[in-house]
Formats: C-alpha cells, sequence, structure tokens
C-alpha cells in the first residue's frame, strides 16, 4: 500500500460523491493485499466509509450535498431478481463488476492516475479523501451519532447484524459462542446481547481482545491459546454446547472447532472470509445423527438492513464509541493494516481522512 494523489472523481447517474471522514480497517481488505482474495490490482480499498455528500449524480432523490452518510460495502444494483427478492446480499451485478473486476455497475472504475491509467475500485474505495457511491449503499446518519466512529456501521456492524439474523429461532435466551472477536465478532457480541442472549462464550488467542469483548458483553471468555476450548464451553453450559456458534475469522481449523462447540441441534453461522479456496473438514456422521445446521452470512441486506443498524446504534443497542480502539490518519493506513495482520488491533480501528 502506498499513498498517491489522483484526480478526484465524479459520481455518475445514481451515484453521490461523498468527502470521507472515516474508513474502517478490515481483514477482508488485509485479505486482498496479501493476495488471498482475487481483485485486480492496482486499486483502492477500504469497504466502509462515513462522511458528507459532496456532490449528487443524476437521477438522485432522497439526497442532498451536506448530508451526513455511513456507505455499506455490499452496494446492490437494485435491479437484479436477488435485489427483486429483497436480497441485496447476493446482488449479482456487484460481484460480477465489483469483487471480480473492481468497476461499479455500468463497467466502469471512477478512479484513475493523473496519467490516465485505470485504478480498481473495492466497494467505494474508500481509503481516499472522496468516494463516488451508488445511492443504494448508502443511508443517512442521525445527528446524534458520532461522524467518524460510524464508518463502522457499514461493515463491522452491518455484517455482524446480518450474521445474528441468521439463526432459526433468533438468539433470545439460547448460549452463543463467538469464535474469535475482532472488529465483526466484538459486534456480533454487542448485538448478541441486546438480543437477550442467555450466555455468550466469546473465543480468542488474545487476551486484550478478550478483556474488551467482555465490556461489550460476553459472559465467559476463552483464550484457545492456553484452555481447552471445547471443554470450557461445555463447563459455560452446563455440558450441553452452544445453541448458536459464530465463526468470525475464516479459518478451516476455526470453522471445525466452530462445528465442535455445537449443541444437539445447533447452528453454526460461517462469517469470516477465508483465503483462496480453504476447505475445512466436516464430521458427515455427527453433523446428520445431531442434526447440526452450518450456514454462510455474507453481509446484510443494505437496503433494508443499513437503516436499522444505524437506528439501533442510535438507540445505544451498539456503542461505535466503545466498538473504535484505534484511529489512523490516512498516510499511516499502511501501518494499520500491518498491525492488522500482526493482531495487534483489538475491536475495530478506523482510518480517520482530512481533505487537504
Amino acid at each position: 500500500m502506498r499513498v498517491e494523489d489522483i484526480p478526484r472523481p465524479r459520481p455518475g447517474r445514481g451515484e453521490a460523491l461523498v468527502q470521507v471522514a472515516a474508513v474502517g480497517v478490515c481483514h477482508t481488505d488485509l485479505h486482498v493485499i496479501k493476495g488471498e482474495v482475487a481483485f485486480p490490482a492496482p486499486g483502492v480499498l477500504g469497504h466502509e466509509i462515513s462522511g458528507h455528500v459532496e456532490e449528487i449524480g443524476e437521477g438522485v432523490d432522497g439526497l442532498a450535498v451536506g448530508d451526513r452518510v455511513v456507505g455499506a460495502f455490499i452496494m446492490p444494483c437494485g435491479q437484479c431478481p436477488s435485489c427483486l427478492g429483497g436480497r441485496d446480499n447476493l446482488c449479482t451485478p456487484f460481484f460480477e463488476q465489483n469483487r471480480l473486476r473492481g468497476n461499479l455497475f455500468d463497467g466502469t472504475s471512477r478512479l484513475a492516475r493523473a496519467d490516465g491509467s485505470r485504478l480498481s475500485m473495492y466497494s467505494m474505495a474508500g481509503l481516499a479523501e472522496y468516494a463516488v457511491v451508488p445511492v443504494t449503499g448508502l443511508a443517512l446518519l442521525p445527528p446524534g451519532l458520532p461522524l467518524e466512529e460510524s464508518a463502522i456501521l457499514g461493515c463491522a456492524a452491518f455484517t455482524a447484524y446480518g450474521a445474528v439474523s441468521r439463526p432459526q429461532g433468533g438468539l433470545a435466551g439460547r448460549t452463543v459462542a463467538v469464535v474469535a472477536v475482532g472488529g465483526v465478532g466484538s459486534s456480533i457480541v454487542q448485538f448478541a446481547r441486546h438480543l437477550g442472549a442467555s450466555t455468550i462464550i466469546a473465543v480468542d488467542v488474545d487476551d486484550e481482545k478478550l478483556a474488551a469483548v467482555r465490556e461489550l458483553g460476553a459472559d465467559v471468555t476463552v483464550n484457545g491459546r492456553t484452555e481447552d476450548v471445547r471443554e470450557a464451553v461445555l463447563e459455560a453450559t452446563g455440558g450441553a454446547g452452544a445453541q448458536v456458534v459464530f465463526e468470525v475469522i475464516g479459518r478451516p481449523e476455526t470453522v471445525e472447532l466452530g462445528v465442535s462447540l455445537l449443541s444437539e441441534g445447533g447452528q453454526l453461522v460461517v462469517v469470516g472470509i477465508a483465503a483462496g479456496a480453504a476447505t475445512a473438514a466436516i464430521p458427515i456422521t455427527s453433523m446428520v445423527r445431531r442434526a447440526l445446521t452450518i450456514t454462510g452470512s455474507y453481509g446484510a441486506r443494505t437496503r433494508r438492513d443499513l437503516p436499522e443498524v444505524i437506528r439501533l446504534a442510535d438507540e445505544g443497542a451498539f456503542d461505535v464509541r466503545r466498538a473504535v480502539t484505534r484511529r489512523f490518519s490516512l498516510d499511516e493506513a499502511p501501518m494499520a493494516y500491518e498491525l492488522l495482520d500482526a493482531g495487534q488491533i483489538k475491536g475495530r480501528a478506523i482510518v480517520v481522512v482530512d481533505a487537504r
């Protein structure tokens, strides 16, 4: 990663130019940096932002210059069969154009270097002073929420909200284990507490992260480096195992661990993005006999769920101020991802952008 000056982008039809206040530091960007997730370089990363609307493209209603907004990493086209069916998180053009090609929906990027050479966009390419965002990926931010910290509502909280919506029967009164409590995992803890989970068990290999997540609502913390995780979960659940397990790091060994922590009839929700074509070994007979369920969860439904995530944060169900643990300047963004790769960031860090 390096910081460059490039021409300021302009929004097209159905898009807005956002002056970025802050952008979250996420593991998914780190996968791209390390080449573990394919993406056409060179490009600009950063996929959860907050800021002010600076300019509006043609055909945009409901937004005005100066509005405070949050941008979600899933920017739905609003027109494909998945979007029309309310499944924004499965938007075909978003994956085909943005995730595979680094474009917006017209098949082009809004970014280029001074010499005219193209730059790819990862979501809205928010690690910048300005970002072009399809308005389907934006939601208004109420005045009671802090502008910079609210950037994390567009991925960390948004992804967590989508994950806690997956379990059959909800979370109220149920035992929950969260494997890996970084930005998304700690957000799941907050939402699980709000939704009435009876016991929340946080699993990680970092004592600082575990201490921080206790303050956010975890009842039991387990360090996987020094403790037998399965034994600790069985002890915390009276020998039954967790009814719902969230796996939030995307590694084969933690997916397999998640399955081993389930109670009879339990559900594993896999949230973490894996490196490359990684696979996990699942004991088939045990899964069948014990009626276990494994569910993937990618983000949430942007147009419906992002406003709900913001509403919950505004009402205090999700504390953005406590969730953000470190701040970096735009020039320090490369260092932020180096520290994230080294496991030295607990919770969620943000890059605070000051337009020059």
